[in-house]
């Protein structure tokens, strides 16, 4: 039970039938009591709510009844008023330790059977566990947070109270995409978030951006998940065209209206992808790529820091981990050398954790409906769980393979760009593109910026002999373990789909042909 309306559905029904315990599993004190103040109203039951600050009052018209502000007092005081009056409803909003076998507990059990025996209600708000003799005489429910219906309501209702009085240039479908990006956080930060821009006072087309960073605010230190951040500089990948290709078509499935679409189909949304290939090539500058691109925030779960020493610690943290991925939700989750984290799967070596690991994250990967776009790499193939290449796991399985020569032009043209502020092209660069077959992208990389650090540290000019000697400097990993790239190969020809777009090895990077001390004829 998640939703606001079938929450207060299930509440309204205990209530009439006067189910003498309700552990409600919440985090909004505020949402819901405003949830139990309607239901009172609408059954006019005039529930008695105890609070720190205010001792205890009637719900409705706030009227104190007993101005002892400990709960212990007020337990006492409903306790000895439901020995006199039937129907009574007390609301605990600062509940005691009730989920073990202690005395609050007992004490709240005590009264929670006197309850049962005057027609009379104990609530509780709590997110916490729940003693079991307490829970044999009553319901617990869990109010989650606002799901996007519900969040569509709260951010409507509050800008259209100020449509007449400031700018608004948001319509229905800035609304809609702006109760999708908030979804995860509670109705006041919502209220925050959104009161923060009226203080601006005009709500503009581009103020989307502002609301995902707000809620990137919000999630700044979350136990289990590395924020990442990203901006336009990685916006831009060189080659894999087959990948950026696929991605284009996902990015269409993200917006709120398609996103609705699914929902009623019955259909997901893009589920995420796993990158494997030659190390270097492009996989991890990717997931960065993605979450620039998408304009969504990034996150890096790493399997290592999940690791705990105890009996079943490292599967309650992976487990808070992927939970907290839904709560920022819609974002992008990269899992960088998977392999490593459940390498150990199938062994007897670690207690059967890894193998409990990877049962528990393909769980979360096959059951979560949230926006959560997973983006996984691995290098060494040969160490990742079958279970987590089976079909459906991942929307696609892409090969990442040493550069062809036009996507090798693409690469160093970005960093020239970035690192040189030159266009590089001409006779040069097709000599540059053919001494650096067999580079990775890493390389490529490496190679450019050695360059810049060269004409910075020692204020020299750019020169086709400084490029030339620097590329030839390079000695790449396709020469120093052809063998291993060979044999990444052919496990991806059957496995996996060319993120270039071209056959997979379709492009031999013979390095037999080519000495480390390259010289090349301009």
């Amino acid at each position: 039970m998640s939703g606001i309306k079938e929450t207060k559905e299930l509440l309204t029904r205990y209530s009439i039938a006067r189910i003498p315990f309700i552990a409600l599993n919440t985090i909004e004190r505020s949402r819901a009591l405003g949830l139990l103040k309607s239901i009172s109203e609408e059954l006019n039951l005039g529930f008695l709510v105890h609070t720190l600050s205010k001792g205890t009052y009637n719900i409705e018209n706030d009227q104190v009844v007993n101005e002892d502000k400990s709960v212990y007092g007020a337990m006492d005081y409903i306790g000895e008023e439901m020995k006199h009056r039937q129907n009574l409803t007390l609301i605990l909003t600062e509940v005691p330790d009730i989920s073990t076998d202690n005395d609050s507990a007992k004490q709240v059990l005590d009264l929670v059977t006197l309850a049962n025996e005057s027609g009379g209600m104990v609530i509780t708000l709590t997110n916490t566990s729940v003693w079991s003799q307490l829970q044999r005489l009553g319901m617990v429910l869990k109010l989650d947070l606002p799901d996007e219906n519900e969040m569509y309501g709260i951010i409507s209702g509050y800008i259209d109270d100020y449509r007449n009085e400031i700018p608004i240039e948001w319509d229905d479908e800035d609304v809609r995409e702006a109760a999708t990006s908030l979804v995860g956080v509670t109705k006041i930060e919502t209220e925050n978030v959104i009161a923060s821009l009226i203080a601006k006072k005009s709500i503009k087309k581009d103020d989307i951006d502002e609301i995902r960073k707000s809620k990137d605010r919000l999630f700044t230190n979350i136990s289990g998940l590395e924020k990442i951040t990203v901006d336009d500089s990685v916006k831009e990948v060189g080659g894999l065209s087959g990948l950026q290709q696929w991605l284009a078509a996902k990015k269409k499935l993200l917006t709120p209206t398609k996103h609705a679409e699914l929902r009623k189909r019955g259909l997901r949304p893009p589920r995420g992808i796993l990158l494997v290939g030659v190390p270097g090539c492009g996989k991890s500058l990717s997931a960065k790529s993605i979450a620039a691109n998408w304009k969504l925030p990034l996150y890096r779960l790493d399997f290592a820091t999940v690791q705990g020493s105890y009996v079943g610690q490292t599967e309650q943290q992976l487990k808070d981990a992927l939970n907290t991925a839904d709560q920022v939700s819609p974002c992008v989750l990269w899992i960088d050398e998977i392999e490593k984290g459940l390498s150990g799967a199938g062994s007897s070596n670690d207690g059967g954790v890894s193998t409990r690991m990877v049962g528990q994250f393909l769980f979360w990967l096959q059951e979560s409906k949230k926006q959560v776009f997973v983006v996984a790499t691995a290098n060494d193939v040969s160490k990742l769980p079958s279970e987590l290449l089976r079909r459906g796991r991942f929307d696609e399985l892409f090969f990442v393979d040493l550069p062809t020569a036009e996507e090798r032009r693409d690469i160093v043209s970005i960093y020239m760009r970035k690192y040189l502020k030159v266009e590089f092209a001409g006779p040069l660069s097709d000599a540059v593109v053919e001494m650096s077959n067999g580079f990775t992208g890493a390389d490529l990389e490496s190679a450019v910026r050695d360059l810049a650090y060269t004409t910075l540290s020692e204020e020299t000019e750019l020169s086709e002999k400084l490029i030339t000697d620097t590329f030839q400097n390079v000695v790449p990993l396709s020469q120093t373990s052809p063998e291993k790239i060979d044999d990444i190969r052919e496990w991806g020809k059957s496995r996996a789909v060319p993120a270039s777009g071209r056959p997979i090895g379709a492009e031999k990077n013979d390095l037999n042909k080519v000495s480390k001390t390259r010289k090349v004829l301009l």
